[in-house]
């Protein structure tokens, strides 16, 4: 019986491989990156289309520089948009943009039908299924 160490070097390696293979399928097909895609993702279903930058940070784990610089390049060939709060001129929001909606349309088909392969290459039933709890 697998140990947890075992099991979640396996899952890990697991999610790196089926990450590598949707960020070569967006990369290749639509000149996003996955966490461009994520971000596109998380602001199409947030209120208004739009999320703090920090808020933004925190759903994509990743540090606030980071979407920054992320949002400036998507803003910079028309994906999404930076606002400031009306409320606080401190906040900053990233915006979608209509361009943006209709590159993560275009991309979502694709994006889809690569996360079905490659988890159909790593074993999907076993991996999404996954726990570690009784994995002693």
């Amino acid at each position: 019986m697998p140990n947890k160490s075992d099991s979640w070097l396996r899952l890990t390696q697991a999610v790196a491989g089926v990450e590598a293979g949707l960020g070569e399928v967006l990369q290749d097909q639509h000149g996003l990156g996955l966490s461009e895609y994520r971000a596109l993702q998380i602001l199409s279903r947030s209120a208004n289309s739009e999320l703090r930058m920090q808020d933004l940070a925190t759903h994509l784990r990743l540090n606030q520089s980071s979407v920054s610089r992320m949002v400036e390049r998507l803003e910079r060939v028309g994906l999404a948009l930076r606002d400031l709060c009306p409320d606080d001129k401190r906040g900053v929001y990233a915006v979608l943009t209509d361009k943006g909606r209709s590159r993560l349309a275009s991309a979502q088909p694709d994006y889809e039908a690569a996360l079905d392969s490659a988890l159909r290459e790593h074993g999907d039933a076993e991996l999404l299924s996954a726990t570690l709890v009784g994995a002693d």
